[in-house]
């Protein structure tokens, strides 16, 4: 039982540091014009959330079969996922994520695109699943990874939903602050991500020697 609490906490963590709800909110209110009620800002919400919870499912059950057909290693998958994280960490530190920042003009839907994909679920959310996926050994364990996704995706429902309330609450200097956070905890994953699958590789390599 602990093991599987564990899994929740570490997976759980890990989906919220790269989903960053905080950061993501801000984004939403950054593409939305100034005068945009919170009636709006809930149907993005829910579209958005709806959104991510499909691409989990589909990377989700389909993932193994991915993996397969192009003939990829978990743990090379691994090491490009961690790089990917990386990458991300180090924009979240150093910007404020704004290199995923889009602006539209117009009022067109971006509810899926691009908030829901690739914002939210992007590549480093694609791998970081399909990682967790390949590392569960019984139905217990895809239950509990299951969750940890579906209660993050309730979080960013909660931020999107509540954006403007969320601005008013932490101001721009406590959003940076907390994505910030958020960028270090991924830093940290992606680290953990690259030295396990490089570790692996090696040992493999050697041992084919």
């Amino acid at each position: 039982m602990q093991r599987i609490w564990e899994n929740f906490l570490q997976q759980g963590i890990t989906f919220a540091a790269i989903m960053d709800p905080v950061g993501v909110s801000a984004m939403m209110l950054g593409m939305l014009p100034h005068r945009a009620t919170h009636t709006e800002a809930a149907g993005i919400a829910r579209r958005s959330t709806l959104t991510i919870l499909i691409a989990f499912a589909v990377v989700f059950l389909t993932g193994d079969m991915i993996l397969r057909f192009f003939g990829i290693d978990q743990h090379s998958l691994k090491v490009i996922g961690g790089i990917v994280l990386l990458m991300m960490a180090i924009e979240m530190l150093g910007n404020s994520s704004s290199g995923r920042m889009l602006s539209p003009d117009n009022r067109e839907d971006i509810a899926v695109i691009p908030l829901g994909i690739p914002i939210i679920f992007g590549a480093g959310l694609f791998t970081t699943v399909i990682i967790f996926r390949q590392q569960d050994q019984t139905a217990l364990d895809s239950l509990v990874t299951v969750a940890a996704f579906a209660l993050n995706a309730l979080v960013i429902y909660l931020a999107l939903r509540y954006a403007v309330w969320i601005r008013k609450l932490l101001g721009t200097t406590g959003e940076k602050v907390i994505t910030k956070l958020m960028g270090i905890i991924t830093g940290a994953i992606a680290v953990q991500f690259i030295v396990g699958g490089v570790v692996v590789l090696a040992r493999h390599v050697l041992q084919s020697l």
